[in-house]
């Protein structure tokens, strides 16, 4: 077990050392406070066989406990929809919020070990920003990540990656994940 005193993340590390001395120079803010950093994580898996079985949304959740390190939430429907089989409060996915540490670890093992694993990976798509400096990530399979053991897999399932950054604009948040190494085709 690590030494939760002295142990700092690497990307964590990074960011103190290299990335907001960076960013600083690069946008020219004249205070600490107004850099750029990572706010929070949030993974998200929606789980379209729940209707059928409720079961799978569990064992989802499980898989994305895995991955994030931390425990998933289960998401229940807000209302029914007759045509999609919904029931008001039926299980339909579930989601993890990652903040501190634990975002640093994971925006680390996404960049260097997830990423590159995906299938005619090329990038990810520089455009996918909200307008307030937020990114947003879809992944067709949650297989991934090395924390899955592809043997014990039932389905594959797809899950969003929602990195919130407190930048003003799309640009300065673009220009901190580019500093984190995230793969943008433009």
């Amino acid at each position: 077990m690590r030494d939760s005193a002295t142990y700092v993340p690497r990307a964590k590390a990074d960011y103190i050392a290299r990335i907001r001395g960076a960013m600083k120079k690069e946008f020219g803010y004249k205070n600490e406070m107004q850099i750029p950093r990572l706010d929070k994580i949030v993974l998200n898996m929606g789980v379209g066989e729940a209707v059928k079985d409720t079961k799978k949304v569990k064992q989802a959740a499980e898989e994305l406990s895995l991955i994030a390190g931390q425990k998933a939430v289960i998401t229940h429907a807000k209302k029914s929809i007759a045509g999609f089989r919904v029931r008001e409060e039926m299980p339909l996915g579930c989601k993890v919020t990652l903040r501190g540490d634990r975002m640093y670890e994971f925006i680390d093992r996404l960049i260097t070990i997830a990423l590159p694993r995906v299938r005619d990976f090329r990038g990810t798509k520089g455009s996918s920003f909200d307008g307030r400096g937020n990114y947003a990530l879809g992944l067709k399979e949650h297989i991934v990540f090395p924390e899955i053991n592809f043997d014990k897999v039932d389905e594959v399932l797809g899950m969003d990656i929602i990195i919130c950054t407190n930048a003003k604009t799309d640009a300065e948040a673009k220009v901190l994940l580019k500093h984190f190494n995230m793969p943008f085709t433009s």
